[in-house]
């Protein structure tokens, strides 16, 4: 039986593997991004908040018109919902923020009356603007608010559509938050400029993934990239692959010093999450785990390894259900239980209780790391990385199996309840193993395994030999 504390609104994954481009639909762009450009040098003295960042919305239209499409600065994509008048779109800014205005870049389907809103919890919300007369096309707000999440509540739409925004851009400040490139951020080097968003379409291709299958080593109250050099500070976590993570893993070199449970010795990343317990005895993955590398972009041919040192954070231990179950691919599952945000009641005996989680998988080119560990990396829009995060990187899905089933009451993690899952990863493979792989099986269009063999495809050959190393 799902488990997810009610209630929760219908959400749109919208991070989710896209097969295929979908048409926009029959209502013609409005204005074009050179609009946008002018409103961002028109008022420099605020920033643009909303970037990329996460969203939830109460419905979509299809699966063509995500949300996070709002906040890609594209005014090609939309977000489109449902075609009732009480719909909303919420953008979590991922820290408290000062918010001075709001740009809306409506399709034809407009709002007539609608509300923006403030939250710090995406609970309790706080009016900032309204409107009954509302007539559509682009519109710029001064508004005066504060929090963390931003919505526009739909009341009344203005045609027999739903509610359909090109963009929906919030303004403003983080006070205390680090300028870019100073304390927080680890600038790549080099950098990755002058890409932009891939829309070729090669063909169509089922597959195109690797695994890495890495073994749990060790846990520790550790995070070497939200508590770096600070040893304790954190929950306990559990770390596969790299044997040496600890604290004091900072660098690229600290992580070369260590072995690794993976199977292939040219991966020394680290990966880890946190510790599962039942009661009070900690539950630890037997065996290598799956971890795949693969991509969710229509243009599968456009990856490219990840650059040595890069490192982030997928999910929160500050989530709530709503959030994990947006964030997440598959939430946790066992037997006939699938898609929770928290754990299940029980699980059928000698069963494992499965997590699938999947990170984003396009960069921004210039920073190895962010202050929020976050905000370098963003999910694709319906197939695509965006304006702000062009380059394409492997998606890293973890799939997780812990070795407990029946009663599940007692079932807990370090980090909180089960929708507090998250992961960790910093990135040490071997470049020209990587790149390997990546070039083979991900870009290739193949199913491999962690030699980078598909079975299907045995006249394609292996990329590494049997002792998982490059000839």
């Amino acid at each position: 039986m799902n488990s997810v504390p009610p209630p929760i609104p219908p959400l749109v994954r919208a991070h989710r593997r896209r097969r295929a481009a979908l048409a926009v639909g029959a209502a013609a762009v409005l204005t074009s991004a050179l609009t946008v450009g002018f409103q961002h040098a028109a008022q420099a003295a605020d920033t643009l908040l909303s970037q990329d960042r996460i969203v939830t919305v109460s419905s979509t239209q299809v699966s063509g018109t995500p949300g996070n499409a709002a906040v890609d600065s594209d005014s090609t994509t939309r977000w489109a919902s449902a075609a009732t008048d009480h719909e909303w779109i919420m953008i979590d800014l991922s820290a408290t923020s000062a918010i001075t205005r709001v740009h809306l870049q409506w399709e034809a389907a407009y709002a007539k009356a609608f509300q923006l809103q403030t939250s710090a919890d995406a609970v309790t919300w706080t009016t900032i603007y309204s409107t009954t007369t509302g007539t559509g096309g682009t519109q710029d707000l001064n508004v005066s608010g504060t929090g963390r999440y931003v919505r526009m509540n739909g009341i009344q739409r203005g045609t027999g559509y739903g509610y359909s925004l090109y963009e929906f851009q919030v303004y403003g400040s983080q006070p205390g938050a680090p300028a870019p490139g100073g304390p927080g951020y680890i600038l790549a080097n080099p950098q990755v400029t002058g890409v932009t968003p891939s829309h070729a379409t090669p063909p169509n291709a089922y597959f195109h993934e690797f695994q890495a299958n890495c073994s749990a080593n060790h846990t520790l109250p550790d995070d070497p990239i939200v508590f770096p050099g600070q040893a304790g500070a954190s929950h306990m976590h559990t770390f596969m692959g790299n044997k040496a993570t600890t604290a004091n893993s900072t660098t690229v070199a600290s992580f070369e010093a260590g072995g690794t449970t993976c199977l292939a010795p040219g991966d020394k990343s680290g990966y880890w999450m946190p510790t599962m317990y039942n009661g009070n005895t900690a539950i630890l993955p037997i065996g290598p785990q799956v971890i795949y590398y693969k991509t969710n972009l229509i243009d599968y041919t456009s990856v490219r390894p990840f650059p040595k040192g890069l490192r982030y954070l997928v999910g929160s231990p500050g989530n709530n259900a709503t959030q994990f179950i947006q964030e997440s691919y598959e939430g946790w599952e066992c037997g006939d239980s699938y898609y929770n945000a928290d754990f299940p009641a029980s699980c059928p005996a000698g069963t494992q209780l499965n997590v699938r989680f999947q990170a984003p998988s396009c960069w921004d080119g210039k920073y190895l790391d962010t202050p929020d560990h976050k905000s370098h990396m963003a999910y694709p829009v319906d197939g695509r990385c965006t304006i702000g995060h062009p380059v394409a990187l492997p998606m890293i899905e973890f799939k997780m199996a812990l070795p407990v089933s029946g009663d599940l009451s007692q079932v807990r993690l370090s980090s909180g309840r089960g929708y507090s899952f998250h992961y960790d990863f910093f990135n040490d493979w071997d470049d020209p193993t990587l790149a390997a792989l990546v070039t083979h099986c991900i870009d290739g269009g193949l199913q491999c395994d962690a030699r980078g063999y598909d079975q299907n495809h045995p006249e394609k050959g292996a990329v590494l030999n049997d002792q998982y190393l490059l000839p």
